[in-house]
């Protein structure tokens, strides 16, 4: 650099973009693939801003440079794969996977994001994960930061031998030689793996027809955009919600967005709520334990730094809607202006491509108190009355209608359509389904009953509304007994001692009956302490849901997150059946012993 006058380096613009276009007219979706939408949005001024741990802009892309930074990096990418080639990529929070992403679709490629590292322990976790995934969707390439380029290298070459580039030596490659085809609305659009994959993960196709449906029914009837709205999210852009949610679905309807990494929004959760303040976003989305974190740090808000008073939708999604958690989110910021009423709970998942319903906007969250003892019995979610014990009262959220154009039945084991309040199978059917897994057809086939999707989820309908009680396959029976894990691990949190987002509950089938295993991820604590708490847990479960269960004392940071911070049930249990807490259990039982000698 020496020699060249410092005011002949251009600066990157860091001025975050507008949240409304001073000249093009408002189109709210209805484009029949993801590259019209994005060259409709890119006659405008909005665009993507990424905000840093210090809550500083470092990257601003208008959309229009987006599509041209799409376009021209499809003509390299279009010269060294063939069309309809599957593309392995880190989703990073970063200028490089979105714009990666774009031109995939006007290279007519298709892009399988893969989640970032939740941490650098986790290593060999972590190149197993991102390895089932570019075995599954039989990627051509694997393209990522140059942080995890190591990563990468030992994935590809277990899962077959995928190309490898960074995202900057993909800017190297040369054009090619003819002008790439866009995708249309025949064509596929991305596949999704979870981030909840152990073996064999299945990889949703995401086709341009369902991805433009669901797209237009959350812009248009789910969260009424218009123009001057602006989101604002840490969710993570490989997983559904941040995809779909904040990435393509403003694009459409050409909203700007403000994106923080998710890592950062674990370190710093007031972080997300001065970035909603600074920018004056009017629409973000957390899972529950999101909103519970952000309340937890509310005591270090310091005075006329976070006004929540234009945010308008504050949608909830991605676990099991937390009734405790909104309240104490609202109780802790409705004197920064937060309105009760923009809680926005809805339900999705990634076969549906994101949405299935939407409450109306702006009305107050409805919680069902239901009697878990008759649920039990009955599978009837029968109101709780006022002799009805705290200790089996539940309060479940209404998650709203079917969007336009779609449908929500519940079934009973027959499957046979029950009526309200019964609890049976979630089915759905519309134009948002996905068109089945990638290279698996006895799964897609199995997903499917004629049109109607097979969720896997459990719930009822209420008021013509939706309520989800948990996924089947986490549903412990016990002695003929429904029992959902939530209840157990929500009443354990609470006792002291144990790790607020720590605990899980799951059955293991011993050959002739289930039992209940509880998992707690418990603090700093000495042997006679440990014991003591080992009882105390034993008599939260036996009074939450009225049976025994085996009691697993964590050490601290034991437990298996997710990338997005959610705590991983199916993971824990695996690790439970592998033995990997036995050290864990024979330290309690000694202190058990311990503390009994003592006595």
């Amino acid at each position: 650099m020496a020699g060249i006058p410092t005011e002949a380096i251009p600066k990157q613009n860091t001025m975050p973009t507008p949240s409304k276009n001073s000249t093009l007219a408002p189109k709210i979706g209805g484009f029949s693939s993801v590259c019209e939408a994005l060259d409709y949005a890119a006659r405008g001024e909005t665009g993507y801003n990424f905000f840093n741990l210090r809550g500083e802009a470092t990257a601003v892309l208008p959309y229009r440079e987006v599509r041209d930074q799409a376009k021209a990096l499809a003509r390299k990418m279009a010269g060294r794969f063939e069309r309809g080639a599957r593309l392995a990529v880190i989703a990073e929070t970063s200028p490089d996977f979105i714009v990666t992403f774009y031109a995939c679709q006007y290279a007519g490629l298709v892009p399988a994001p893969m989640p970032m590292p939740v941490n650098l322990g986790g290593k060999d976790g972590y190149i197993n994960q991102i390895r089932q995934m570019i075995a599954g969707a039989r990627a051509a390439g694997a393209i990522g930061p140059e942080t995890l380029r190591e990563f990468l290298d030992q994935a590809a070459a277990e899962a077959g031998g995928a190309d490898v580039f960074t995202f900057d030596e993909l800017k190297t490659l040369p054009d090619s030689d003819e002008e790439p085809v866009p995708f249309g609305a025949d064509d596929h659009c991305y596949i999704q793996y979870s981030s909840g994959s152990t073996s064999a993960p299945k990889g949703v196709i995401g086709a341009q027809r369902s991805v433009c449906a669901n797209m237009t029914a959350i812009a248009r009837d789910g969260m009424y955009l218009a123009p001057g709205d602006r989101a604002s999210s840490w969710l993570p852009l490989y997983h559904d919600m941040g995809l779909i949610g904040f990435v393509l679905t403003p694009m459409s309807g050409q909203v700007a967005v403000d994106f923080l990494a998710t890592s950062d929004f674990v370190r710093r959760p007031l972080l997300w709520l001065r970035i909603l303040t600074d920018q004056k976003a009017t629409i973000t989305y957390s899972p529950s334990f999101g909103y519970e974190l952000a309340a937890k740090r509310s005591a270090r808000a310091e005075p006329g730094t976070i006004d929540l008073s234009t945010i308008r939708v504050a949608g909830i999604g991605g676990d099991m809607v937390r009734p405790e958690a909104l309240n104490a989110f609202a109780d802790a910021f409705e004197s920064f202006g937060f309105k009760r009423n923009a809680f926005t709970p809805s339900y999705g998942m990634a076969e549906a491509t994101l949405a299935i319903s939407f409450p109306v906007l702006g009305t107050p969250v409805t919680v069902d108190e239901v009697d878990m003892r008759h649920y039990t019995r009955s599978g009837i979610a029968q109101p709780a009355s006022a002799v009805t014990s705290p200790e089996h009262k539940r309060g479940f959220v209404l998650c709203g209608r079917a969007l336009p154009g779609h449908e929500i039945e519940v079934r009973d084991e027959s499957g046979a359509a029950v009526g309200e309040r019964a609890v049976g199978r979630i089915f759905i059917k519309g134009p948002s389904l996905t068109p089945g897994y990638f290279s698996d057809p006895e799964a897609s086939a199995a997903m499917y009953d004629g049109e109607w999707l097979d969720t896997g989820d459990m719930g009822y309908v209420l008021d013509g509304q939706i309520v989800i009680t948990g996924r089947a396959k986490d549903l412990i029976i016990i002695n003929g007994r429904n029992i959902w894990p939530q209840d157990i691990e929500w009443a354990v949190e609470k006792v002291d001692g144990v790790r607020g987002g720590g605990v899980a509950a799951f059955s293991v089938d011993d050959g002739g009956s289930e039992r209940i295993v509880v998992v707690a991820e418990r603090r700093g604590l000495d042997s006679e302490a440990l014991a003591n708490l080992k009882r105390e847990v034993s008599t939260v479960v036996q009074n939450a849901v009225g049976a025994p269960a085996e009691i697993v004392l964590a050490r601290p940071h034991s437990m298996v997150m997710t990338s997005s911070g959610k705590l991983s049930r199916a993971k824990v249990r695996q690790k439970y059946l592998d033995g990997a807490f036995d050290d864990v259990a024979a330290a309690s039982a000694s202190a058990r012993q311990l503390a009994e000698a003592r006595v």
